[in-house]
């Protein structure tokens, strides 16, 4: 694959899920590879909007993201909410590839669906920060927002102790 062929962006799906596990595993390890069947029903869902980039027909990163309510947060391995009354868009996992990694995807992926989300008249946007990147998200202009929701409390652990929710404004 060439280094010069452009990246394109284009919606995920069901046909991405063997690519994205694969990338994940690369950048999380395997603590954090969701179960395939778990990754497909999220994109067969109708509140996901999630986004894809690709490199010469091959998937280079994405953003599995859906819409959702404040304070929702999907538990690791965990499907997505369908909400009638969604307000709230929820990036739930973005990683990129070593062979796109410092070219800006991840800020392509994330403009992308916010755009999505200012035509829908969305506001905010929520996710849990994993692995030390908080100070990232920071420079998004997330802020860290606590839990009070005993259920949502349990669903934030399953990410691990020093995972955190975070709030931002579109």
């Amino acid at each position: 694959m060439s280094e010069l062929m452009p990246i394109q962006l284009r919606a995920l799906g069901a046909a991405d899920v063997n690519a994205v596990l694969r990338i994940q595993a690369q950048c999380y390890g395997d603590g954090f590879v969701e179960p395939r069947e778990v990754f497909a029903r999220r994109l067969q869902g109708v509140g996901h909007c999630s986004w894809a980039a690709e490199r010469g027909g091959e998937l280079v990163a994405y953003l599995a993201a859906y819409w959702s309510r404040p304070g929702a947060i999907t538990p690791l391995n965990g499907d997505f909410a369908d909400y009638a009354d969604a307000s709230v868009l929820y990036l739930h996992d973005m990683a990129v590839s070593s062979v796109a990694a410092g070219q800006g995807l991840a800020q392509r992926l994330v403009q992308a669906v916010k755009t999505q989300a200012r035509a829908r008249g969305v506001q905010r946007t929520a996710l849990v920060s994993v692995q030390g990147s908080q100070l990232y998200w920071e420079r998004q202009g997330y802020k860290a927002e606590s839990v009070a929701n005993a259920a949502q409390q349990q669903h934030l652990a399953s990410y691990g102790e020093s995972a955190l929710y975070m709030v931002g404004i579109i």
